[in-house]
Formats: C-alpha cells, structure tokens, sequence
C-alpha cells in the first residue's frame, strides 16, 4: 500500500499521516522533513538561498549533505553528519530555507531518489508537497489537504509557542503566504492537486476528523 498525502505548509499533513501510519501499522516518511534538514544544512554553511545564488549554492550543499532518516518508537527521527536534528529543523526560519533550496531540481533529484528507494521497500504513506504528482504518481490512495491561510498561520504559532520559541503571528502569516506562492509557482514539480486525489479542507475539522476520514477512503474500519 502507498498513500500520497500533498498540501501546503501548516494543513496538518504530518500530524495526520503519523496517526493514520499507526492505525495501518505501515511506515510514515516525512519528506518535508528531508528538505528542512537540507536547509538546516544551509543555514550551517552559511549559503546564499537567493535567486542569483541559489543554484551555486545548492552545488555545495549537495558536496556536504550527509542525512540520514531512521524510525526510533515508532517516529521518524531525522539525522545531519550524524546528529539528530529532529527539533533544531523545526524552527521557524528553517522552513523558508526549506523551500528556497527544494525548488532547483538537483536537490529535488537527490531527496525524490531518496524517498522512493524507501517507500520501494515496505507499505508506507508520504506527505508533501508533490507526492502524488511527482515522487509517487501510481499510488494506490493520493490526498490533498487544504486549510485556510488564518488557520494554518495559527497552527504554526501555538506549535512553535508549545516548543518553547519566539513566535510573531504576522511574519508567521507572510511568511506562509509566500512560501504558498513559492511551491505553487516552482517550475519543477509546483505544488499542485494530484490527478484523483481527495481534497480534504480542515480549517474546521479536527485531526481525528480528518483521520478517520483518510481511513474511511482507504477502506479502514474506523
């Protein structure tokens, strides 16, 4: 069994896939988890992520990106040169260096390889942004979640508010607005609604809601 889940930043989709990968008991791949600690990496070198530069820079981190994603209690845990980075790749400027460096296709290139020689190997469910476009277009079950843009800018706050991080909602909002743009506009493999996936918008419903839901499509008994 594959189940490709796709949606913008802050629609839920990790929350909700780790909750329905223990209800099927199969693997849950994060792979915008990927990206961030690609960007953590970034970050670590100090690489330019402008347009101008992006390209470049991208060339050295690929040279230096030595990542590696194991399942520690049934949770995936992300590891840079060795170290795990599962919370430092969680703040909030990782995310914008996240999608700077995932729109040049060499970088996708390299996590795409990654994720399927993964998912290849057992019944799984990966989320992101173009997984049943681009990484997993035969799934079997392929989502689309949705939220509106208040919505998911409140999530992101009370996430980085409950890890004890500085948080302002405005720049927050912005922050996601652009990152919107950014994903939906790349010209490699744009965020965008898979062919026959299920739209789901939880701007009004809660994770269990949206579980079972997810469930109920993939003929799980709720």
């Amino acid at each position: 069994m594959k189940i490709a889940v796709d949606g913008a930043s802050a629609t839920g989709k990790s929350t909700v896939c780790a909750e329905v990968s223990k209800r099927l008991d199969i693997l849950h791949l994060d792979t915008g988890a990927m990206y961030r600690v690609a960007g953590l990496k970034a970050h670590l070198l100090g690489l330019d992520t402008g347009a101008d530069a992006i390209g470049k820079s991208v060339d050295i981190l690929l040279k230096n990106l030595d990542i590696d994603i194991k399942y520690i209690d049934g949770r995936q845990r992300e590891f840079l040169d060795g170290e795990d980075v599962s919370l430092r790749i969680r703040e909030h400027h990782i995310s914008k260096l996240a999608s700077d460096i995932s729109a040049v296709p060499t970088l996708r290139a390299f996590m795409v390889d990654l994720q399927r020689e993964i998912a290849a190997k057992q019944p799984c469910i990966l989320d992101g942004r173009d997984i049943g476009t681009y990484v997993l277009p035969n799934a079997e079950y392929k989502f689309f979640l949705t939220a509106e843009l208040e919505c998911r800018a409140k999530r992101r706050y009370s996430e980085l508010i409950a890890r004890g991080q500085n948080a302002d909602f405005d720049k927050i909002k912005e922050d996601i607005r652009q990152r919107d743009y950014n994903d939906s506009n790349r010209a490699f493999a744009p965020l965008k609604k898979a062919d026959g996936a299920v739209e789901i918008d939880s701007t009004k419903m809660t994770v269990d809601e949206v579980v079972a839901l997810m469930l109920k499509v993939v003929g799980h008994n709720v």
